[in-house]
């Protein structure tokens, strides 16, 4: 969000801070989960007592959807970790659909229930999300970690779906499914389902590097997406539109998403931050409530200023990069130092639908750049490279990403 528009939403005409209005809230309700995701940045084992004995209560809940609700919230997402491993979610998941809520939940789909199913047939939500992440048995299972979790999958997107429930199926391409995302896609039309995937793979929020270790290359990342025409063009708009506004305006402020504007998310022991992977800063709502953590905490936040200038202060093709602060601090620890993996994707974006991109700072990826040469190559050779990428992998089972890898928040 560029700084007119911040402004416009907190001044009025007469230069008084106006009410911000949190319109789309995201509630993680647990980080336990019954898989093991090598990709997964935040998932703890089921059996995590004192995980479960930390989060949020059902009452606590209750009192946050009662200030959302005050507050003029539209939209909510339930996630997790996997929503269904809390016992009371239905029961908070209820509340918030008498209250009038507009909810979407994510969820692998592995311990839903046909009386699950019924409830939410009974009390249906905007949509449900259930991530694919593989569609054979064998492909699945070398992600996911848990033996019988792709046949309990599949028999939770079957429940849904005799229920005609909103479901929508999506996948996170990697190193060990990437070869199926492609069936993946048409197993999820032939059902009648929206299918989209993202490819990006962050390092876990406990400052665990693991996932990193099956996330695509950049050429991958961009040989999948440009096999579709449809990204393509997308691609292609929307670097017309950056190129033909100039470099961006001068800006101090440190965040330009809608994080804290009209959006935050509160994790399952009550930090509420301004977004789902930013976990340096954060104002807990036990502490408070809701509303002075939005009104106050992510306000302070949001005024948080630069110390300096980056490459991608005066980059030209933002819109093709996934960069923002909160995958600094995963990738490095620091807000503010640009992530190449994500500045590798978007140069290469840009030279897929054959654009120069513009000089900016001391990039490597621009054309007089170190890693220029490398880029091209690989723009020449996408074509080949999506066709290798549907090779099955010869080794299928990574070191998986358990829990406690990490430092769980100590070095925030």
């Amino acid at each position: 969000m560029s700084q007119a528009t911040y402004t416009e939403f907190t001044r009025g005409v007469h230069g008084r801070v106006t009410e911000r209005v949190p319109l789309s809230v995201t509630l993680e309700v647990t980080h336990r989960c019954p898989l093991t995701c090598a990709h997964c940045y935040n998932n703890l084992p089921m059996a995590d007592r004192e995980a479960a004995e930390s989060e949020l209560t059902l009452d606590e809940y209750r009192r946050v959807l009662d200030e959302l609700q005050q507050m003029g919230t539209f939209w909510l997402l339930f996630s997790g970790g996997e929503p269904f491993a809390r016992k009371d979610f239905l029961e908070i998941y209820t509340c918030a659909k008498q209250k009038g809520f507009l909810i979407t939940i994510f969820t692998n789909g592995t311990i839903l229930t046909p009386a699950i199913a019924d409830y939410l047939a009974e009390w249906p939500p905007f949509s449900i999300e259930i991530t694919l992440y593989g569609h054979t048995r064998e492909t699945y299972e070398a992600l996911t970690g848990q033996p019988g979790s792709f046949d309990r999958c599949r028999r939770g997107v079957n429940l849904l779906l005799e229920r005609n429930l909103p479901l929508k199926l999506k996948t996170v391409p990697t190193s060990i499914n990437k070869h199926e995302v492609r069936d993946m896609q048409q197993f999820a039309e032939e059902l009648g389902c929206e299918f989209k995937y993202d490819a990006l793979v962050n390092p876990r929020t406990d400052c665990s590097q693991s996932p990193l270790s099956v996330r695509l290359r950049a050429e991958e990342v961009v040989a999948l997406e440009f096999g579709e025409p449809k990204r393509r063009s997308e691609y292609r708009r929307l670097l017309d539109a950056d190129l033909a506004q100039g470099p961006p305006p001068p800006s101090d402020d440190l965040y330009f998403c809608g994080g804290g504007i009209t959006s935050c998310a509160v994790d399952p022991y009550g930090n509420m931050s301004i977004c789902v992977i930013s976990h340096q800063d954060h104002y807990n709502i036990r502490q408070g409530s809701f509303t002075a953590g939005w009104n106050q905490g992510l306000l302070s936040i949001r005024q948080k200023q630069r110390r300096g200038l980056t490459k991608c202060t005066t980059c030209q093709i933002q819109s093709l990069c996934g960069m923002c602060p909160a995958n600094g601090e995963l990738e490095s620890g620091n807000p503010e130092s640009p992530v190449e993996f994500l500045c590798e994707v978007a140069h290469l974006r840009a030279m897929a639908v054959g654009s120069e991109v513009p000089v900016h700072g001391d990039c490597e990826f621009c054309r007089t750049g170190s890693r220029y040469a490398s880029l091209l190559e690989a723009r020449d050779n996408l074509s080949s490279i999506e066709q290798a990428m549907y090779t099955p992998p010869a080794v299928t089972l990574p070191v998986l990403n358990q829990a406690g890898s990490g430092c769980h928040g100590r070095c925030h």
